[in-house]
């Protein structure tokens, strides 16, 4: 009952029926989105990115990610799974079913785990789990930013760096100058601006939606327009959802099993498995515009994390509320004054 009632939450959700949506346009117009179409998608987009990661940068408070600074070992096994055990798993899938997938897929394969976490999905979950909130924020935002060099370097280390690959050097300069520097001009007008912006926090929301609905919309229609999609079987959506399912069942396992091993606490336990199964399609979708620019199979590329985001919403939100039942249960069963237990 309660997958269900999770289960029609994400499908009600505005944002995932746009997603929706958008791949619809683009496989009917796909004209007016492709790069040099009448919206002239690729301006609007680029001005778009500036500003979301701007306003990030804004309400993204220091003082709690410098709470969040005392755990290293939570932090190590965030960061470790995000960008090492992520590509591990797929370096072995490579191997060992690399032959029978579509390159372009094993290729948003990889992408999708070469991304960072998510951050307010991660945050959002972590505290209705009665979480180590200050702890996600530090390592969802530190994913974030650390994101930005390590996923194009991860990307060249497969495909190719120079011709027939992508220019690592011109691809990390586009990076900073597209998402990190108006991360750090947003930190450095927070002092000014941060209340003012706050009372507005979730138009920022919505404005990154809408800037990621644009960048699906615009990478598909670019894929229609090369002929790409038309080239492929409805087989590779299949194979796309029960591999990113697989992915997402066996990073959770891995995760949970790990922060067990390293005998977390309930908070930590939560906010480890939270955070370091968590993969950022509102990080993806711009970075790939930039990583795989030109590149007419961007939308295929794109397709594994345009799944795994409203999967992990799914899992992750029924795990949420199982989390806090059980912590409500134990606590329950505490004498009275006794304080939380590790």
């Amino acid at each position: 009952m309660h997958a269900f009632k999770h289960l029609k939450r994400v499908v009600t959700d505005w944002f995932l029926c746009g997603m929706l949506l958008a791949t619809l346009l683009a496989y009917f117009f796909p004209r007016y989105g492709a790069t040099g179409g009448p919206l002239h998608a690729e301006i609007v987009i680029n001005v778009g990115v500036f500003l979301v990661f701007f306003l990030h940068g804004v309400n993204l408070s220091s003082e709690q990610i410098a709470h969040g600074l005392k755990n290293w070992r939570l932090h190590a096994m965030v960061q470790g799974f995000t960008f090492v055990v992520f590509p591990l798993i797929w370096l072995v899938c490579d191997k060992v079913l690399g032959a029978h997938i579509p390159p372009l897929l094993m290729l948003g394969f990889f992408y999708l785990c070469a991304l960072p976490s998510t951050i307010s999905s991660s945050v959002a979950l972590t505290g209705s789990a009665g979480g180590n909130v200050p702890a996600a924020i530090l390592n969802a935002s530190l994913s974030s930013v650390v994101g930005i060099f390590i996923t194009p370097w991860l990307v060249s280390l497969v495909v190719g760096s120079g011709a027939g690959g992508i220019d690592l050097g011109s691809t990390l300069l586009d990076l900073c100058a597209m998402l990190l520097l108006p991360l750090v001009l947003g930190q450095v007008v927070r002092p000014w601006l941060g209340t003012f912006f706050a009372r507005y926090k979730r138009y920022t929301s919505i404005m990154d939606k809408l800037v990621i609905l644009l960048l699906v919309y615009s990478a598909f229609a670019n894929s229609m327009v090369s002929g790409m999609w038309q080239k492929q079987g409805s087989s590779v959506i299949v194979t796309a959802f029960v591999g990113t399912a697989i992915l997402l069942a066996v990073i959770l396992i891995l995760t949970t099993r790990t922060a067990r091993a390293l005998h977390f606490n309930h908070a930590d336990k939560v906010a480890a498995v939270f955070c370091a199964t968590k993969k950022s399609l509102a990080a993806g979708a711009p970075m790939a515009a930039l990583i795989f620019a030109g590149n007419p199979g961007v939308g295929l590329i794109l397709l594994p994390i345009m799944i795994y985001h409203p999967l992990q919403l799914v899992v992750c939100s029924v795990m949420a509320e199982s989390y806090a039942h059980n912590q409500r249960t134990a606590m329950a069963g505490q004498p009275q004054g006794t304080a939380s237990v590790r």
